[in-house]
């Protein structure tokens, strides 16, 4: 795990205790073939659905989701409040809960692991309890058009509060 504590903590800033929270319960490792930071999505029950694997050496920054992986089990965390914080990668993730620490364990954040919002679609099915949606999308093109079309998507379905933080 040397490589990704020393790429997750010293080059993308991640706070030690937020990552050390995530390894705790098995969301992050760091693979034995090319040492890549692999983020895990699991379902409701338990089981691990999904890998997004990113490389640790800065100037071949790799990206990608492990053959097999479903869309809809990204990198998540549950909470129990009504809030949930959407974002297209983990490292944008674990990021913004380093920089808002007090409570986030409370809240349920998801990353995408790209634009399309499956993940998002079912962590609202498993917590019908959200009711806020704040949409951390990158501010280039790919972001802009998947945060006018998720809001229209979550609009159709009756839900009005959401926002934008990064818009």
């Amino acid at each position: 795990m040397s490589r990704v504590f020393s790429y997750l903590l010293l080059t993308s800033g991640i706070d030690k205790d937020v990552l050390y929270e995530f390894v705790r319960r098995k969301m992050i490792y760091e693979s034995s073939d090319v040492h890549n930071a692999v983020f895990v999505g699991y379902d409701s029950n338990g089981k691990p659905r999904h890998a997004h694997k990113r490389g640790t050496v800065t100037n071949n920054p790799y990206k990608g989701n492990a053959a097999g992986s479903q869309p809809e089990f990204s990198f998540h965390w549950h909470g129990t409040s009504d809030k949930i914080y959407l974002f297209e990668a983990p490292i944008d993730m674990l990021s913004f809960i380093s920089m808002y620490q007090k409570g986030w364990m409370d809240h349920s954040y998801v990353a995408l692991c790209g634009v399309a919002e499956h993940a998002l679609m079912q962590l609202l099915n498993d917590a019908p309890h959200i009711s806020q949606i704040a949409l951390c999308l990158d501010h280039d093109k790919a972001g802009i058009q998947a945060r006018e079309r998720i809001k229209k998507n979550l609009s159709e379905r009756g839900y009005h509060m959401v926002f934008s933080l990064f818009s």
